[in-house]
């Protein structure tokens, strides 16, 4: 889901002290590099939430959770799912560390995680259920060529590389919903009154509907969406 500009964590030091309560907010080495420690809420294969917080897994690209995949006698696979669930699995009830790298374009935070000092990031690629994010980083090129050889998670099967599949579904809801003006990033408000906008890939897409005279609206960019006042949807 992701477009990787690094920024420098100017306010989000202080934001993640008021946020995060009583999860753990340290200096960590001689870089003086930001850690948070915690209790992981999975949103699906390179992101969890902690406290509220969300961070995504810095250097790795996993398929969303609507992604599938083709198996053997062209059986579809949800391998977003399973993606999601095998990070669930490394993570289980474990305390989760993030050291932190910056931030992406949707706010969210870029950490390199771990638990009990084993990189999930690394662990993901070299168990072949996310892919090394090439046009980011090439620090997990290595665990993705074992995978690759392995035919471990992904490899087993056939499958769109998970950037390419989000640019496919963009490029297929192009100008299809009524109203919309052309186009697809569907401006939400919820219950409580957050203003959430939700890409053609993320997960409730599908059941969002836009109601203007709510205040609810259509969006042609993400910069757009975040001018106006909304955040991007975590799944």
């Amino acid at each position: 889901m992701p477009v990787y500009p690094r920024r420098r964590l100017t306010a989000v030091r202080s934001a993640a002290m008021v946020v995060i309560g009583a999860l753990a907010v340290c200096p960590g080495t001689a870089q003086a590099e930001d850690t948070l420690r915690g209790k992981a809420n999975i949103v699906d294969g390179d992101t969890i939430d902690i406290a509220g917080v969300p961070i995504r897994l810095d250097g790795i690209d996993a398929p969303e959770q609507r992604q599938t995949c083709t198996g053997p006698n062209s059986r579809t696979v949800a391998c977003g799912e399973l993606a999601t669930k095998m990070l669930a699995r490394m993570i289980g009830g474990a305390t989760v560390t993030c050291v932190l790298r910056g931030t992406d374009s949707y706010r969210r935070l870029l950490g390199d995680c771990s638990v009990d000092g084993a990189s999930l990031n690394a662990r993901m690629v070299r168990s072949g259920w996310a892919l090394a994010f090439v046009k980011y980083s090439g620090r997990y090129v290595s665990e993705e060529e074992d995978a690759r050889a392995a035919r471990a998670g992904l490899w087993q099967w056939q499958f769109d590389k998970p950037w390419d599949w989000r640019t496919g579904v963009l490029q297929e809801a192009a100008g299809v919903p009524d109203g919309s003006g052309g186009c697809v990033i569907k401006g939400n408000i919820s219950g409580s009154g957050e203003r959430i906008y939700h890409m053609p890939f993320h997960k409730h897409y599908g059941g969002t509907r836009i109601d203007p005279g709510k205040g609810e609206r259509w969006f042609c960019t993400e910069d757009e969406a975040q001018a106006a006042g909304w955040r991007r949807a975590l799944r």
